[in-house]
């Protein structure tokens, strides 16, 4: 069996939450798993100043891209900056993905499919199909009035 090389993976900073927050996303997407979690240790909680025992590292899978969250305290948090892209099949996942990720969290706070998560972490959830889509001025001056996107309204809009 060969492993396929992953050179890139997300890192994402919580608080406390990263626990919590990898099972929250493996529930909402297919093929996701935890793979692993590792404890600070008697030293390294010295070192961090975090609780002995508790949560550091969460690696986890979604839809088989590799993440890894860490709690690291609260000295840095999500900001647009940063978001991560969820390419939807049809309007079907993009209604769902929408629903789960934006649970708690602040769907409106973006524009252009773009929204905030119950932790603070921005995602797009957009058609598979965004970048043949956003080529029209029609459909982009529609994109740029939505939340959720609305592929079948992007399409009316085309010019």
């Amino acid at each position: 069996m060969s492993h396929r090389f992953q050179r890139i993976t997300p890192f994402l900073w919580f608080d406390t939450e990263a626990e919590e927050a990898a099972n929250y996303y493996v529930s909402i997407f297919p093929n996701s798993r935890v793979v692993g979690t590792t404890r600070y240790t008697k030293e390294v909680s010295a070192a961090s100043g975090r609780p002995e025992g508790s949560v550091m590292t969460v690696a986890f899978e979604l839809d088989g891209q590799p993440i890894t969250a860490l709690n690291g305290g609260p000295e840095f948090t999500f900001n647009e900056a940063l978001s991560l892209v969820v390419h939807c099949h049809d309007q079907v996942e993009i209604d769902r993905f929408w629903e789960k990720l934006s649970a708690g969290g602040d769907p409106g706070a973006q524009a252009c499919g773009w929204l905030k998560d119950k932790y603070g972490l921005s995602w797009q959830v957009v058609p598979e199909n965004i970048e043949e889509l956003v080529q029209n001025p029609g459909s982009v001056a529609a994109l740029m009035h939505m939340t959720r996107l609305d592929i079948a309204a992007m399409k009316a809009a085309a010019t």
